[in-house]
């Protein structure tokens, strides 16, 4: 594929959501907002680490959530805390990290490498998850292949997203390019009320805003990552160079807790379970626990986390999708962007949660 997204009419997201607005309110979907802070130990250097309430990003608040339990015990390394920092969208926290507002973040692989390209001091650490991408449709809908998608208005998250970049694979397997389609940048928690009030057709984003449609009764998925696309990666560990410089140690622990959360997730149910409590509360995602819980178990590899090995084949696949979708403007070195030494030392630490 070559199209470019320049020649996308991407659409004016005020235009399609405000006649959703009214449906958004009648709706059973979760809360996102409000974020009280926890206050960690006082001895602990803490570290505020980004993220945006999907389940992309669930090893965030359960890496905090076990490192703030292991200081009050006293047991590991308790010379750091982190603390989890709630954002609205993916800009907002670009900002943030690019005037070192805030060191750390979970981030879209794709921006990074076009931030890094621009000499913004950021690298890529860790891996946050594997899959967790959805293609929802209505329910009522007729639309089983992309095809019968021709000339229909689908929402993406940005044109930074892998999601985007999962679309267009999608589309080009019957041959379409996004031109074949209509475009929408929508942030996530908008495009269950625009589906169900049929300001889009089709929406492409990470969970839980497929399952929040889904088990609400209206949506379906078409496409779901975990059929499609297996080594899907989206969210990666971010941090800013000064960090690595000043406290690579405190890098090595942040990624031990990490893996540590995405080995743990994956052992068993009971663990999910553990972690849509913790991810629900108001400090974290301050959402329903019962549409997390379906992201967890409906099925079950909706999202994984247990593989968050850093591949370099993947990330260049990933580079050269997003050159063909135009949101990178030719191939950026991998040494620019990645870090792979704290991921290649990494001890997963214990989940005390």
């Amino acid at each position: 594929m070559s199209t470019k997204t320049s020649n996308i009419d991407f659409l004016s997201r005020r235009q399609l959501v405000m006649g959703a607005a009214a449906a958004a309110a009648s709706l059973p979907f979760m809360s996102l907002t409000g974020c009280s802070k926890e206050s960690p130990s006082s001895q602990a250097k803490l570290l505020q680490v980004g993220g945006l309430p999907v389940t992309c990003n669930l090893t965030l608040p359960v890496a905090c959530t076990s490192k703030a339990a292991s200081n009050l015990a006293g047991s590991g390394d308790g010379r750091f805390a982190y603390q989890y920092s709630k954002y609205s969208g993916w800009p907002e926290i670009k900002e943030s990290l690019m005037t070192g507002r805030i060191q750390a973040a979970y981030m879209l692989a794709p921006l990074v490498m076009d931030l890094s390209d621009k000499k913004v001091p950021l690298k890529i650490v860790s891996l946050g998850h594997r899959s967790g991408a959805v293609i929802m449709v209505r329910t009522d809908s007729a639309f089983q292949t992309f095809s019968e998608l021709k000339g229909k208005r689908i929402a993406i998250p940005s044109r930074f997203a892998v999601d985007f970049l999962f679309l267009r694979k999608m589309l080009a397997q019957e041959n379409m390019t996004p031109k074949d389609i209509e475009i929408v940048e929508m942030p996530p928690p908008d495009m269950p009320a625009a589906l169900y009030a049929n300001a889009v057709d089709a929406y492409c984003t990470g969970e839980p805003f497929g399952a929040a449609a889904q088990r609400a009764g209206y949506a379906r998925p078409l496409r779901m990552t975990r059929d499609e696309w297996r080594n899907y990666i989206c969210c990666v560990l971010t941090v800013r160079e000064e960090l690595i410089q000043e406290s690579p140690d405190m890098v090595q622990d942040l990624v031990n807790h990490v893996m540590g959360a995405g080995h743990w997730l994956d052992q068993q149910q009971v663990n999910r379970d553990k972690a849509v409590a913790i991810a629900s509360k108001r400090e974290f995602f301050n959402q329903d626990p019962n549409i997390l819980k379906f992201v967890m178990e409906t099925p079950t590899d909706r999202v994984t986390y247990g593989d968050l090995r850093m591949i370099r084949t993947e990330f260049e696949e990933l580079m050269q999708l997003s050159i063909e979708a135009g949101t990178l403007k030719h191939p950026v070195a991998y040494e620019t962007y990645m870090e792979e030494r704290f991921a290649k030392a990494a001890k997963p630490a214990p989940m005390l949660v």
